[in-house]
């Protein structure tokens, strides 16, 4: 289970409501979060992130707008240059190297407290046209230095962030990073394409990376998005086979015969829900019924289940048992 988009910094957020990971008065809140998946036997996740030119907006379900500082926005909206997403988001400044510096880092102090939390996983989101995404992209990225220009450069700040995360966080551990394979830009337009999320993920296989959540999109306003069942599912296939990294596939993935077909057919090696486990929270139990897997319901919904409420011995308090 995966928490999305937690802040790394303040200015990070995508909007004043958001999730952060930037201090250490978030650890105990979070830390009751991941006792409890615990203790359901599920493992707990967490994306850590940073909005760019896309911070300091209205909550999705308003009309998009740039919140005032009476109404919890700022002003401090960093990019890799002066460009601003839509006419209806906020022109950023350019990262200074000593800005880059301070995110790497933050980025890395956010894994810390993650752990301290009691998160197994991490990822790292590099899509959507969200910071990390924003340097990767020729169509956000106009800087002269180091980090932009080349596809080198351009991938430079990603592969920081990733080496500082890898670096603090437990070796047995999996490190996720969540990549836009595409700005989904018209032909012939300088952009983030399929070929550059293959080279890019064979470096981060390097880095230590254990899975690349292969998504699309969210970097150019204009985008016309093919978008249907599985539409982004190619892109995680040719990843996983071009870069030979394992990869999630997301995106209009609904039905269990679906999902399964796409790990046995080898285009993916995970299928991430997002979407349909809020459409239908009990969505594992209704696939693994689905697919003729044996998997028993909370005993509160056994009935509406269909089945029987099987007897069970009381258990003793924690407090009693060895």
């Amino acid at each position: 289970m995966i928490t999305e988009a937690a802040a790394v910094s303040p200015e990070g957020r995508i909007t004043p409501q958001d999730l952060g990971i930037w201090n250490d008065g978030h650890i105990a809140p979070l830390q009751r979060i991941t006792s409890f998946v615990h203790e359901h036997g599920a493992y707990a996740g967490i994306q850590l992130a940073h909005a760019g030119r896309k911070a300091s907006m209205a909550v999705p379900w308003q009309p998009a707008r740039v919140m005032s500082d009476a109404e919890g926005g700022w002003t401090n909206v960093v990019a890799p240059s002066a460009i601003p997403y839509s006419e209806n988001y906020p022109t950023p400044h350019e990262a200074s190297k000593a800005d880059i510096a301070r995110l790497v880092s933050a980025f890395a102090e956010a894994a810390k407290r993650a752990r301290r939390a009691g998160f197994d996983v991490v990822e790292i989101h590099a899509a959507h046209g969200y910071l990390l995404h924003e340097f990767l992209s020729p169509l956000s990225n106009q800087r002269t230095d180091e980090y932009g220009g080349s596809f080198e450069n351009r991938s430079r700040l990603v592969l920081e962030v990733t080496r500082a995360v890898r670096a603090v966080w437990p070796e047995h551990l999996p490190v996720f990073v969540r990549i836009s394979a595409t700005d989904w830009a018209e032909e012939g337009t300088k952009a983030w394409d399929a070929a550059q999320s293959v080279a890019l993920a064979a470096l981060l296989r390097a880095e230590g990376v254990d899975l690349v959540d292969v998504s699309t999109g969210g970097n150019l306003h204009s985008a016309k998005v093919p978008a249907g069942p599985g539409f982004q599912v190619p892109f995680a296939a040719q990843v996983r086979r071009e870069a030979y990294v394992p990869t999630a596939a997301v995106g209009m993935i609904t039905a269990p015969e679906q999902a399964d077909a796409i790990v046995r057919k080898g285009e993916a090696d995970l299928v991430l829900l997002a979407r349909e486990l809020l459409r239908d929270p009990y969505w594992p139990m209704h696939a693994a019924q689905a697919l003729g897997q044996a998997t028993p319901w909370p005993v509160q919904y056994v009935r509406a289940a269909g089945g029987k409420v099987p007897h069970r011995e009381p258990v003793a308090p924690a407090s009693e048992r060895s």
